[in-house]
């Protein structure tokens, strides 16, 4: 089941950001990436790191660098962005505890659960970056 938590939501925050700029061919520091968002210089360098240690950004040090997309807006999706700060592909947590779903009859509420979480995956992974450069993004 993907879920997502705070170093995703940030980095999405992050990559938003570069996706505004991509256009202009400009890069951007950590810091410019923060103050936009009201993010921490520190916490936005780290998942800038992370980032590019998954090809999603490019970094340059010196005068002219910074960060900016590896791929064009319309190549990168959400979901590229949770594969990198969470366990995708999880198994369903059942609600009603370990020994209900996976051991017999599943529980009342397990088909709309799956149903949930395959529309939420799918969102993440139609959804790419064009929608904040100004392209029209998938939704």
């Amino acid at each position: 089941m993907i879920r997502y938590g705070k170093s995703t939501q940030n980095a999405i925050a992050a990559m938003s950001r570069l996706s505004e700029a991509y256009e202009d061919g400009g890069r951007l520091s950590s810091n410019d990436i923060a103050q936009s968002r009201d993010l921490s210089r520190t916490l936005i360098a780290k998942l800038l790191t992370q980032l590019s240690q998954a090809g999603l950004v490019s970094g340059a040090t010196g005068p002219g660098g910074g960060y900016t997309l590896a791929k064009s807006p319309a190549e990168i999706s959400l979901y590229d962005i949770a594969e990198v700060f969470e366990r995708v592909g999880d198994k369903l947590t059942c609600p009603f505890g370990p020994n209900w779903c996976g051991t017999g009859e599943t529980c009342p509420l397990h088909d709309k659960i799956t149903q949930l979480d395959m529309e939420f995956e799918n969102f993440l992974k139609a959804t790419t970056f064009d929608l904040f450069s100004g392209k029209t993004g998938s939704v």
